[in-house]
């Protein structure tokens, strides 16, 4: 049986079955783990060192594959069809979790953003030691009317619900006790947005993305 060859595998790895289908369930329910975010997804994310043969294998039955980023530690489940770091389809599927989740416009808006706030810091050297990078909500809304003629969400709900899916993507990380009304509220961009966000996807999605009108031109000279 299956569930015995499993079990003796296992066995020699000092990780239980139901440690093993714990981490099995949470790859899949939410697609992403990095390691630095909390304890939790520390503890799984050394458990899947110890198991690692074991959880590819077993994603890899139904063609789903682990993209491991050693470096900065996280791991990211990419779907059938799909190609490693980058996606098959960009315009379609450069935004899609483990599961193909689609992104609303205004998140996919906002990711075009980070990456290129996070390809600036790079060039000038403004990374941390882990390669996070920290911004303002307040430069990120200029960024977004200067490269994509956009706006942040005005409703204080929308933005929170665009920040909170990016979070959840473990794209950015930010205290959910800030207030994303005010510009001075900062997040940190995660390094696997280079990742994420491919340099492809990056061009096909900045030519398919419409324009939002401006009523007027914004100085931020």
């Amino acid at each position: 049986m299956l569930i015995d060859y499993l079990n003796d595998g296992l066995e020699k790895t000092g990780v239980t079955l139901d440690e093993y289908r714990e981490l099995c369930l949470r790859l899949l329910n939410y697609g992403v783990l990095c390691r630095d975010e909390s304890q939790i997804e520390q503890q799984l994310y050394d458990r899947y060192l110890r198991v690692s043969g074991w959880i590819d294998e077993y994603l890899s039955v139904v063609g789903v594959r682990v993209f491991h980023d050693r470096r900065f530690a996280y791991l990211r489940l990419y779907p059938p069809g799909s190609r490693m770091p980058g996606m098959a389809d960009a315009a379609e599927e450069a935004f899609a979790n483990g599961l193909r989740a689609r992104l609303r416009q205004d998140e996919v808006a906002l990711l075009l953003v980070l990456r290129q706030q996070y390809d600036k810091a790079l060039r000038e050297g403004q990374l941390d030691d882990g390669g996070y990078v920290t911004e303002s909500i307040e430069s990120l809304g200029i960024a977004l009317r200067n490269q994509l003629g956009r706006s942040l969400p005005e409703k204080l709900t929308d933005r929170k619900r665009v920040f909170e899916r990016l979070r959840k993507l473990r794209l950015i990380q930010y205290r959910q006790d800030d207030d994303l009304d005010t510009g001075e509220a900062g997040l940190r961009i995660h390094p696997m947005i280079v990742a994420f966000v491919t340099d492809e996807a990056l061009l096909a999605l900045e030519e398919a993305l419409p324009v939002e009108p401006q009523a007027e031109e914004d100085d931020v000279s």
